[in-house]
């Protein structure tokens, strides 16, 4: 089978296709035949090396968190899915590999996908939808009539946010570039400013920021009513490690003002994003499809910035 790796640390260019072992499902594993998986930004830090220190592994590596497509097989002790069930899921915390024909995951990382969209459109929501579901639930406890600060409103995560925020009842700020005001508006945002000419100080306050940019984090918490809280789910990228360690020695000195956590839902969870989904209380948003050979093409247009959305490698493309 076709599998995106790269053998090395390195920009977009060291990304390949390569032609490896089709895997065979374990004790209670499954095995997808992938139909499309998104591209996240994190994994560019990833692939470029800058957190080295914090996930090892051989090389090759491959790259996707998530995905969608139909059981091909399922392993001993699995009874809950059949050969061509529609599922969506991710791969174990921390590793990666969904940009391929196949791949063979625990049953626990599976859910029904969302029998209201295409396993195409559906490919754009899984790590972007828990994330930002466990951000604004069960990290910030949001409640109705709130006030809610998304920063980095367009990207993936913050696109999410932005409308589940809206159905969870709050009333929702959105940061984006000017370009995508009028966009972001439409997925829900009662207000939208332009990161580019809004200063913290002149925002009001909030009960609730999801920052999903990763700078300026003092200024912003700064902005919090007196019960507030902030979920960062972003690092600087500059300096990604420093980063990482402030804002969690910050966390741990103010558990209830500052929330941090790395996403690895249960099966529940990407259960219940599949219902957010089918309610419409939830969209996918996709900038562009790829083929897999444009895997290096999509890190290059994801390090450039000013994605909309996700974007999504579609399997079934030459």
């Amino acid at each position: 089978m076709r599998a995106a790796q790269y053998d090395r640390f390195g920009p977009p260019e060291v990304l390949r296709v390569n032609e490896v072992p089709t895997p065979d499902p374990g004790p209670g594993e499954v095995l997808v035949e992938v139909h499309a998986a998104s591209v996240d930004a994190g994994e560019a830090a990833f692939r470029a090396g800058k957190l080295r220190r914090i996930a090892r592994g051989a090389f090759p590596r491959g790259v996707g968190g998530d995905f969608t497509g139909r059981v091909a097989k399922a392993g001993p002790g699995v009874h809950a899915w059949r050969a061509g069930d529609a599922v969506w899921g991710l791969m174990p915390h921390f590793a990666f590999g969904a940009i391929a024909d196949f791949v063979a995951v625990p049953e626990q990382r599976l859910a029904g996908a969302p029998e209201n969209l295409s396993l195409l459109d559906a490919a754009a929501l899984p790590t972007s939808g828990t994330t930002a579901l466990t951000a604004l639930t069960d990290k910030a406890r949001i409640t109705p009539g709130e006030r809610l600060l998304v920063r980095g409103a367009a990207g993936g995560v913050g696109s999410v946010a932005v409308q589940l925020g809206k159905a969870l009842g709050a009333n929702v700020t959105a940061l984006a570039g000017a370009r995508n005001l009028d966009w972001v508006a439409e997925l829900g945002a009662d207000t939208v400013l332009d990161y580019r000419t809004t200063r913290p100080e002149d925002l009001g306050r909030f009960d609730v920021i999801v920052d999903v940019v990763g700078t300026d984090l003092g200024a912003y918490r700064a902005r919090l009513t007196r019960q507030g809280r902030m979920v960062a789910l972003a690092f600087d990228s500059d300096r990604i490690v420093r980063s990482m360690l402030g804002t969690g020695l910050r966390a741990a000195a103010r558990p209830g003002r500052i929330k941090l956590f790395s996403n690895n839902p249960s099966a529940d969870r990407i259960a219940e994003l599949a219902r957010y989904a089918e309610a419409e209380s939830v969209r996918p948003v996709i900038d562009t499809v790829f083929p897999m050979s444009g895997i290096a093409e999509a890190h290059r247009r994801l390090e450039a910035g000013g994605v909309r959305g996700k974007y999504v490698i579609d399997m079934r493309l030459p």
